[in-house]
């Protein structure tokens, strides 16, 4: 089975910002806020097609899940973004998210 992971992810993430660095600046905790921001921006458009579309156009319409998607992807793009920025590895990520869910399983 082929894993898109967060590693593939930074990859293509690390190349994208390579090759725009003199247009948008490079990558630095001081711009991780507003990539934070940006992110946020494009999750509010996620939810816009929730919110107008509705929850059975994601899923039975071809043109809205693949609107849906992008947006989603937009989302993924600059959370990578946001690690990459604060130099985040997928492998502390993974750390961290296993001990929240370990947490989570004993919190009720």
């Amino acid at each position: 089975m082929d894993v898109f992971g967060l590693n593939e992810m930074q990859k293509i993430q690390r190349q994208l910002q390579e090759k725009y660095k003199d247009k948008w600046g490079i990558l630095s905790p001081d711009k991780g806020r507003n990539q934070l921001l940006w992110m946020m921006i494009e999750a509010g458009e996620v939810a816009d097609i929730i919110k107008k579309k509705g929850d059975n156009q994601i899923v039975d319409n071809e043109e809205t899940r693949k609107h849906f998607v992008e947006e989603l992807c937009d989302v993924l793009m600059y959370f990578n973004d946001i690690m990459l920025c604060y130099s985040i590895s997928p492998e502390e990520l993974k750390k961290v998210y296993l001990e929240k869910h370990c947490k989570n399983m004993e919190r009720w």
